[in-house]
């Protein structure tokens, strides 16, 4: 039984929504002595945001809505005016925030309850990691900030542009479908990437194995195989992180799988989890064994964002999709295997997304699919063993190959469940 009549049923929910988007938001801003609002303000302002929007709608006059904003910041002005006069400027952070908020009501009262309250969440977390932020913009290079605006040109630029229509030879290529898969595996990266710039070598083995993973768990097992080599007293360190980001790659792959073959996620996730598991035993086996960790360095990984990166992968994954559609043709499955291995060799990500597209075109089974994908990670983990060997030593290796061979032979075994 509601107490409430059902005429305004909606509009208590609309002015219960508004006042406690103001309420999250005042809650943040009142715990901040220099703030020019706080509690009451800003639920008050969100609560004046959903009025002017329902007298707006009723009288047929969307003018209502400016004259609530203007009337806002004339306050905010005579406000900032009056703290100037005391020498106390605070800023416009809460003065922003105070329109955000009445905008944020007056969506509420429009329908837009669910995106307002996403971005009531969003503007409260900005506002609340104001130090971590500020910390975060002194520590960014000129190269990070090439980075995020190379992956906006890649993905809010050229994506767009590209036709969505099958061309070349067996109709294997979709301009805006290889630029997606590109932008895909350029936006992982380049996450790994920053969040590998922000933890540094400080926070230890095992984020800097994570977020060496995400990044390029190659350029992580040719970084701590010459540290290795360079440093005795690190071999066992080198050879956790070594093995970390090597688990870190079947998790983002999985992620990958996911996305772009929702369908078979669950033979691929049977598959990895064979992996995962025997090689995360293993490493935490070595994590209880390992004495003092001392300095690490970190992983030396290029921009992931970079055109000529981008370009050289999206060329890389259309030869891949053209040499499998071929092989395919002429020698069935056993042609995108070979492809599979070949090209997983150096770049598992191509070969992967290659499979999963021939999967989505229905030219391969499911089964083929998962063994194509278990192919050319097991061929990338072939190619990261012979680093190991080759850079680091027999000493590495006597500490790396037992997780990485339980990784492989993991894979393998899952192969046979699926």
């Amino acid at each position: 039984m509601s107490f409430v009549a059902p005429e305004l049923l909606e509009p208590v929910k609309a002015f219960s929504t508004a006042l406690g988007i103001g309420l999250l938001i005042g809650m943040e801003r009142e715990r901040r002595p220099d703030s020019a609002a706080g509690l009451r303000t800003f639920s008050l302002v969100a609560m004046l945001g959903c009025l002017f929007a329902l007298l707006s709608e009723r009288t047929g006059g969307a003018w209502l809505l400016a004259v609530g904003l203007l009337v806002i910041a004339a306050a905010m002005i005579a406000s900032n005016f009056s703290a100037q006069q005391e020498e106390q400027y605070r800023g416009f952070t809460s003065e922003a925030a105070i329109i955000i908020t009445y905008g944020l009501g007056a969506a509420v009262w429009f329908g837009y309850s669910t995106l307002a309250v996403m971005l009531a969440i969003t503007t409260t977390i900005l506002l609340y990691f104001k130090a971590e932020l500020r910390q975060f913009s002194e520590r960014t290079t000129p190269k990070d900030i090439n980075s995020i605006l190379q992956f906006a040109v890649l993905s809010l630029v050229i994506l767009p542009i590209l036709p969505s229509q099958d061309f070349g030879p067996y109709n294997a290529i979709n301009p805006r479908q290889v630029w997606y898969m590109v932008v895909l595996i350029s936006g992982l990266a380049l996450a790994g990437y920053l969040a590998l710039r922000i933890v540094g070598a400080r926070h230890g083995a095992a984020l800097l194995g994570i977020f060496g993973g995400l990044a390029s768990s190659t350029a992580t097992t040719m970084m701590f195989s010459r540290h290795a080599r360079d440093h005795a007293h690190l071999v066992r360190m080198s050879a956790i992180v070594i093995l970390i980001a090597n688990i870190m790659v079947m998790i983002r792959i999985g992620i990958v799988a996911g996305i772009v073959a929702p369908t078979l996620i669950l033979p691929v996730a049977t598959v990895f989890a064979c992996g995962i598991v025997p090689g995360l035993a293993l490493t935490l086996y070595s994590w209880r064994t390992l004495v003092a960790a001392g300095d690490l360095p970190m992983p030396e990984v290029k921009n992931p964002t970079e055109l000529k990166t981008a370009i050289s992968f999206g060329l890389l994954y259309a030869i891949v999709l053209l040499a499998s559609a071929w092989l395919q043709d002429i020698a069935g499955n056993s042609g995108v295997f070979i492809v599979a291995m070949v090209s997983g060799l150096t770049d598992a990500d191509a070969s992967v997304l290659s499979s999963l597209r021939m999967f989505n075109l229905q030219k391969l089974g499911g089964d083929g699919a998962v063994i194509a994908v278990t192919l050319a990670l097991m061929a990338n983990l072939v190619f990261k063993i012979g680093l190991v060997l080759s850079i680091g030593g027999t000493n590495l290796a006597r500490h790396a190959l037992p997780g990485l061979l339980a990784i492989g032979g993991g894979m393998a075994t899952g192969l046979l469940l699926v």
